[in-house]
This record gives structure tokens, sequence and C-alpha cells, in this order.
């Protein structure tokens, strides 16, 4: 799995989180501002921190489609570049073609977090009067990409595709977007389209060699949230190691991100989108009840070190923006460092079931399950809420 870490740190720009970069001094730059009104983008706003809610549900399987694509850098590229977004709004031949422009553009003014930096302010939505016709069209822009994305994720995990105007769109998506390495930096063309959804049901077809190896991807996809979450989104900041590596500080949103990253593991793990219990086809459920009391009470400590974990980061002081150095943030960090060697032990027994042919007939029940119950319902209501995120960006406009 790439790391996000690397990447989105070889793109960040320090910026203040109260303010966006202005480019009213240029005598060139059209600063008209745009003819809205403050109840579009209260919606607009609103709409965000639902689709935000989504992204941030699925990044216990950032692998696959959002890896393999790099729809995650594309879209979730953090801090701001606030220079080169400021550099854009200027810029009339990328403003003049921006459907284009953006497919190839600097992750670090795109996706979530661009939008974000436009449309609030001190977790605020901004007022309309500050808003020009610019900005709008940029944020527009960035929006249709935005659901595209979704809208590839979704197909690409949709073993069934059922979706055909969604399928399309990802193909198309695949083909115009160009992949990104770790230091944030173009490398060439997407590849073909592929359905990962397929290849995760079908051990031996793709990058699963085994029905037991794609559970354990269950359990690392997580680990890798777990240990982002802890060690770089909550702790570089409070360590003082790098004060601006915060996310989605505009919007006062952190913590709220947190919380939905260990959500997206407890979905996984449990087996369902929302799921508040584990489900007789999860993961955990199986652990639970396999007849091995070691597994068993591996599975029961993941269960309170998770509810734990949860628990401590909604325990933080709001907004991290502001208190990323309170006390709470140390004790969230070493609850989500519980939780991530807890599923380490878990992760470790289930492997030595390697060649297990009731295990592997049991994982492949887990497989199916969390591909149409966990990863591709959370994608469809992401792509859903992104197109009508898009759909209210657009309407901030009379």
């Amino acid at each position: 799995m790439k790391s996000k870490n690397l990447l989105k740190m070889a793109v960040m720009t320090a910026v203040l989180y109260t303010g966006f970069a202005s480019c009213s001094s240029d005598d060139d730059t059209d600063t008209t501002i745009i003819n809205g009104t403050q109840t579009a983008l209260d919606q607009a706003c609103s709409d965000w921190k639902a689709a935000r809610a989504n992204w941030e549900n699925s990044e216990a399987f950032l692998f696959g489609a959002a890896d393999v694509y790099s729809i995650d850098p594309h879209t979730d590229t953090w801090p701001v570049a606030a220079n080169d977004l400021a550099d854009v709004l200027r810029d009339e031949k990328a403003m003049s073609n921006l459907d284009n422009f953006i497919k190839t553009a600097n992750s670090g003014i795109l996706g979530y977090h661009g939008l974000e930096y436009v449309l609030f302010r001190q977790g605020q939505p901004r007022s309309i009067n500050q808003m020009t016709n610019l900005e709008y069209n940029y944020i527009c822009a960035v929006a249709k990409d935005l659901y595209n994305a979704t809208a590839t994720l979704e197909a690409a995990w949709d073993s069934k595709e059922s979706n055909t105007e969604r399928h399309q769109i990802a193909i198309n998506y695949v083909a115009t977007h160009n992949a990104i390495n770790d230091d944030g930096n173009v490398e060439g063309s997407l590849g073909s389209f592929q359905n990962f959804g397929k290849a995760f049901k079908n051990p031996g077809t793709g990058d699963w060699a085994t029905a037991l190896d794609a559970t354990l991807e269950i359990i690392s996809g997580c680990q890798d949230i777990i240990g982002e979450v802890g060690d770089s989104k909550i702790g570089l900041p409070y360590t003082g190691e790098d004060a601006t590596y915060i996310e989605s500080p505009y919007a006062y949103n952190s913590i709220t991100d947190f919380y939905d990253n260990i959500i997206s593991c407890k979905n996984a793990l449990f087996g369902q989108m929302g799921a508040t219990s584990p489900t007789q086809q999860s993961l955990i459920y199986f652990c639970q009840n396999a007849s091995n009391a070691t597994l068993a009470g591996q599975a029961n400590t993941v269960v309170t070190k998770l509810d734990v974990a949860l628990a401590k980061i909604k325990a933080m002081k709001h907004p991290f923006a502001l208190y990323y150095s309170d006390a709470a943030c140390k004790v969230a960090i070493d609850a989500l460092g519980e939780l991530d060697e807890a599923l380490g032990a878990l992760s470790e027994t289930l492997s030595g079931y390697a060649g297990n042919k009731t295990v592997e007939a049991q994982c492949q029940v887990i497989n199916e399950n969390y591909v149409d119950n966990v990863v591709l319902i959370t994608y469809r209501t992401l792509a859903n809420n992104a197109q009508k995120l898009y759909q209210s960006i657009v309407k901030i406009k009379q």
C-alpha cells in the first residue's frame, strides 16, 4: 500500500488556518464577487461534511482502486498547497479549461481540501460576499472531478458492475488521469480499468492468492489507517514535529475525520457499514466463534480497544486546529497504539491457519460479505453524496 504520509507531506505548503490567499492585488485578475446566496453556500458546506464523512469511512480499505488509481492522493492530499492554488486563480490558461487542468494538477490544490479551503472559514461557511467568480468556477470543476473519482471507486469494487453509468465514468477516469508516486509527482498513466471487487472475491485472479490473504488484508487496511491517525494525523502536530500537518483545518473537522477513520475499521471488522456489533459473516464474529480460545480472546480485545480508541478521540478538545497540543491528544494516540497491537496479534494468530481448508472456506464468506456490505456500500454512498455535493456547489451561483 502506498504511503499517504510521504505523499501528502511532499506537496504540502505551510498555511495559516484562518486565511485564504487573495489575488485581489493583481490588476489583471477578475475579483468580481459571485451572484449567489448564503443559503446555497451553507448547503454546500453541509454536503461537503456528509461526503467527507463517507470518505473517511472508507480509509480502512485504501488498498485496491484508491491506491492503484491514485485516487487517495488525488482527492485527499493535505495540507492545501495555498500558494499553488492562488497561482491557479491567476492563471487564465488553467482557468479556461479547468476540467482538463484538474486531471493532471498538483494534488495539493484538489479534492476535499481544495473545496474546504474555499468554502469554510474558522469552522463556519464562508460569507457569500467574499467568494469570487473565479473561485466558484474552480470549485465547480474540483467537485465534478471528485464525484468522478468516487464513482470510479464504486465501479471498481462492484463485482457485478451493476451501475453502467458509473462504470463508464470509471473507464474514462482511469484513461484520463495520471498516476502519482510517493513523492507526489506524476509518473505516467494509470493503465486500464480492473475490478477489485471480483479479485477480492476470487482468490488467485488478482492481488490476493488465497481467501485468507484477502481476509488478512482487511486487518492490514485497518492497521494502516490506525497508524496514520495516531502517528501522523494526531501525532505530528501534537509532538511539535509538524504543526502544519492538520487535516481539515478550515472546516474544523479534524476530530470528526479521525473518529470516522476508526469507524471505517469498525465497519470493516464487524462486516457492515454502520455496524454496532459483529455480523455473522464478519471477521470478528468468525474469530470469536472459531473454537480457538486464543483467537476468541484476541478478537474480544480488539472490540474493547476499538471502543476505547473511539471514545478517546471523541474526548479530544475541539477544534484540533487550535488544541493540537492538548493532553487528550496523547491519550488518544496511546489508545490507537493499543488497538493496533491488538489487531497485530489477531492477524498473527489467523496467519497460522494458512492452508486450512475450513478456514479458507470461512474466509471466502467473510470476503464476499466485506466487498458487498462494507466496501461497495460505503463507496456507493460516497459517490451519491459526492454527486450531491457537486450539484449543491453548482447551485451556489444564481
